[in-house]
């Protein structure tokens, strides 16, 4: 509402632009649909707490505000990043008072997850009671960020950040509002929406400063650049999205999908991530899915390392960027990764096993006496250089760990072991 000294026009764009009923809210049909959870709800007429995920400017506030008008509840707005207990005190007693005057509330905490967990386990009393229903907006995954028993009385709604439609939709409201079209030709007005990153109120927000400039002449995408600053990407180093990101970094690799990963290391740079985190993580990635499939993808994730800390950034991060497509490209095995995951299994499930006597060493008279090293063949010595002996405990059965893929250089190593099981299997060995 604008007050009454405020001129409608002096009011920032997205903030006349906020839409007035949930059917002008763009891009989160998937919520409001009348069969989406929040259509079911209002259908109901019963609104239940809530938890909304969702990037930055994609709606979480205005929905929340829109669910009070669409429910007659009292709409009470409250800022984790400024608020304490005390706040939340008063905002508590009100809301009693309302509800003993036949008046629900609907509390919209913004930023929750910056409630500590003692300030979140404050609202379960009131939330259960009906003296409020919780709306809690955040931008980071719930799931991390908010008390157990908080969760289990809300319900996790995703809003998704707004795609080209949406974003389209609203640069139309803004030229509408603003009486022009912006100075802009179809490949600027795609590079605007693409520097918005899916955030409705920074999209709104440029297309205003757009609107300052004259309308000739129309800017292409390289004098867009030149008139506004570009957004840095969204990414939290300490954060889901320095875990979303190289997690799809990892899996881009291990399916061997060389260009994607190359774009989820760039997305990481640009985010201002460490690149020795990266190369950390690729280094891990070597032993861990490529193995000995290509024994030389450790060698050459080691390289990479090497170089970037000998050169540093920007011409450092090129030997990442070739260690990222020798590795999307190498033959992909996790054979070893498994074999060693199956042989700490096996050595916890078994206890304290002794080896076998003829493989122990007899430095004392005693030991000798008590068979250590008794019957011990030299494989050296044997014409094949290999004496077929078993070296697992007596108490255990031969175990097979190691499964080589039929890729890479395993294939050798898998004709490797198959020739010395036929030499075990004729010398009598387990």
């Amino acid at each position: 509402m604008t007050s009454l000294f405020e001129k409608e026009e002096n009011r920032p764009l997205a903030e006349r632009l906020r839409p007035g009923a949930l059917e002008e809210v763009v891009g989160q049909g998937h919520l409001l649909a009348a069969n989406a959870p929040l259509g079911r709800m209002l259908a109901a007429g019963r609104l239940a707490s809530i938890i909304l995920w969702g990037p930055p400017g994609c709606g979480k506030t205005t929905i929340a505000r829109l669910l009070a008008e669409r429910t007659d509840l009292h709409f009470e707005p409250l800022s984790a990043v400024f608020s304490g207990v005390a706040d939340l005190r008063k905002v508590f007693e009100a809301a009693g008072k309302r509800k003993e005057a036949g008046q629900g509330t609907l509390l919209f905490v913004d930023e929750i997850h910056r409630f500590n967990r003692a300030q979140q386990d404050g609202f379960l009393p009131y939330v259960e009671n009906g003296t409020v229903v919780l709306v809690g907006a955040t931008t980071e995954n719930p799931s991390f960020e908010l008390n157990s028993a908080l969760l289990s009385r809300s319900q996790v709604l995703v809003l998704h950040r707004l795609d080209d439609a949406a974003l389209d939709s609203l640069l139309d409201r803004a030229e509408a509002a603003l009486g022009r079209k912006l100075p802009l030709d179809p490949d600027a007005r795609a590079a605007v929406k693409a520097m918005a990153d899916g955030d409705g109120r920074y999209l709104l927000n440029l297309a205003e400063d757009l609107a300052l400039l004259p309308p000739e002449p129309v800017l292409g995408p390289s004098e867009l650049a030149e008139a506004v600053q570009r957004r840095a990407p969204s990414y939290d180093k300490d954060r889901e999205g320095h875990y979303n990101l190289i997690s799809a970094l990892h899996k881009s690799l291990r399916g061997s999908d060389t260009d994607a990963a190359l774009y989820w290391m760039a997305r990481m740079l640009t985010g201002g991530e460490d690149p020795l985190f990266i190369a950390r993580r690729l280094t891990r990635f070597a032993v861990e899915d490529i193995g000995l499939a290509d024994p030389n993808a450790v060698v050459q994730a080691l390289a990479a390392w090497d170089v970037y800390e000998r050169l540093g950034s920007p011409e450092g991060e090129l030997a990442l960027a070739q260690l990222v497509i020798y590795l999307g490209t190498a033959p992909k095995s996790n054979a070893a990764y498994a074999a060693f995951k199956a042989a700490m299994k096996s050595a916890k499930d078994t206890g304290s096993l002794m080896p076998p006597k003829h493989i122990l060493n007899a430095p004392t008279k005693l030991m000798k006496e008590i068979g250590y090293g008794k019957g011990y063949q030299y494989d050296h010595d044997d014409p094949d250089g290999f004496s077929g002996q078993n070296y697992f405990p007596d108490e255990m059965p031969r175990q097979r760990f190691y499964r080589p893929v039929e890729r890479g250089f395993e294939r050798d190593v898998g004709k490797r072991l198959e020739y010395w099981d036929k030499l075990r299997a004729r010398k009598g060995g387990q």
